[in-house]
């Protein structure tokens, strides 16, 4: 009976283990103007779930938020389906979310027309601007055929997604439907990526005003879903469009108003679960695992390398594919062998999972890092260095001859060669004169 139970007490544990490995960055907080969002948006949201994330729903304004406690992040993820918010609840506001940010954490964010203040404080701080309130992208070319004569339902072209399969998977969908607020990217910022861009025909105004200033954003410029892969690999991603989200959006059918082919179901759904994975890393995320070097015909590495050594180095990479670390395969892995700048820049030879390289160190002694640097669109940072130091050679290992250096030989043995024979005929020379005078 003891044995029984004790069975049992180890089995609830390595489940409970289990489950709680399962759940690790799953715990999400979805924020939501009001609460018809959770039928509206349902078929999304029953995919996350499905996937196993834990979904938390609460009002944007609900008192109790925090994202924080007892400094620690409560969620893994955010998801601001809350476009209109004027002020976030509780200790939730914009400083509070991009601190969420630099911890670490993924952040969804979508919104529409009626942008409220914080939303376009958040993205400002992430380098997108959104455009102002009440204005929407308009395409008098490429609009869908339910569209309200306003001209905002566009049709989105999957041609104008970027060339980008780790995060929006492939780009052989259905045309996108999209109603909601345009956005511009900071040209300058290298961590951005404008992920969905619209057609050159478009702009974005507010569809009720008269045009009397130039536009926020003006054909490609216009960008309709953008991400961004902070320098801690955090991720974030901005859609103009919370019914880009909706159930309706993914089961519509498509049909762009100026003669276009009809499609039965748009590609809203395929892309929204696609950018889902990407943003809270399921998707694209690398790690590092054993890392070796050693001289080519030895298994441990020395305390220290001398100069002109061939050496070998190999590195472990991992990718996550379906909740398991797999094997990562690239053929475009570099090496560094670093001092100040690289002395050896070369490629890694992948194979299961093991990248390496052979070389030989250079002629310069010194404290140098093994450096592989791969940062890849939709792939988190991965950087490794490991140093070592590179002596001169001792004085024994030094050549005895150096074949350079003959001539500088010869002219010594020819001058040793001089002189014996210069004395030998100077004493013979003495010695005869000796003779004559006596």
């Amino acid at each position: 009976m003891a044995t029984m139970l004790s069975s049992y007490v180890v089995f609830s544990l390595v489940c409970f283990v289990a489950l709680s490995f399962a759940a690790s960055g799953k715990k999400t907080l979805v924020l939501v103007d009001n609460w018809s969002a959770r039928e509206t948006h349902s078929i999304f949201f029953r995919t996350l779930r499905d996937k196993g994330y834990e979904l938390s729903f609460k009002t944007a304004d609900d008192a109790s938020l925090a994202l924080v406690k007892y400094g620690e992040f409560l969620y893994d993820n955010l998801i601001l389906f809350s476009p209109s918010v004027e002020d976030f609840g509780g200790n939730v506001n914009v400083a509070a979310i991009t601190n969420f940010i630099d911890g670490g954490g993924n952040v969804l964010v979508a919104a529409s027309s009626s942008i409220g203040e914080p939303i376009r404080e958040l993205a400002s701080e992430c380098g997108v601007e959104f455009d102002d309130e009440n204005t929407a992208v308009i395409d008098h070319l490429n609009y869908d055929v339910g569209d309200q004569g306003k001209h905002t339902l566009i049709v989105a072209d999957s041609k104008n997604l970027m060339d980008a399969p780790k995060i929006i998977g492939s780009k052989n969908i259905n045309p996108l439907l999209f109603r909601g607020v345009g956005m511009t990217a900071d040209p300058e910022n290298p961590l951005l990526l404008n992920l969905l861009h619209a057609s050159s025909t478009a702009y974005s105004f507010n569809p009720d005003e008269k045009i009397d200033e130039f536009p926020h954003a003006v054909g490609k410029n216009t960008l309709l879903i953008s991400a961004l892969q902070a320098r801690n690999n955090a991720r974030v991603v901005f859609v103009g469009s919370l019914d880009f989200f909706s159930d309706e959006f993914f089961s519509a059918s498509v049909q762009n108003a100026n003669g276009g082919q009809k499609f039965d179901r748009s590609g809203n759904e395929q892309l929204a679960i696609n950018l889902a994975q990407w943003v809270f890393k399921e998707k694209g995320v690398l790690k590092v695992g054993k890392v070796r070097h050693h001289l080519q015909g030895k298994t441990n590495p020395p305390t220290a390398y001398t100069v002109t050594e061939d050496v070998e180095y190999s590195i472990e990479i991992q990718e996550l594919v379906d909740g398991q670390w797999k094997p990562f395969s690239a053929k475009d892995v570099q090496l560094e062998f670093v001092r100040i700048d690289p002395f050896v820049r070369t490629a890694l030879i992948p194979k299961n999972g093991r990248f390496s390289a052979k070389f030989k160190l250079p002629d310069v002694y010194g404290v140098y890092q093994f450096r592989v640097d791969y940062n890849r669109i939709g792939y988190t940072h991965l950087f490794s260095t490991t140093q070592v130091s590179v002596r001169p050679l001792e004085h024994t290992q030094y050549e005895r001859f150096i074949p350079s250096a003959y001539p500088y030989y010869a002219s010594a043995f020819s001058m040793m060669a001089g002189v014996l024979i210069f004395s030998f005929v100077f004493l013979h020379f003495k010695e005869d004169s000796k003779d004559k005078t006596e």
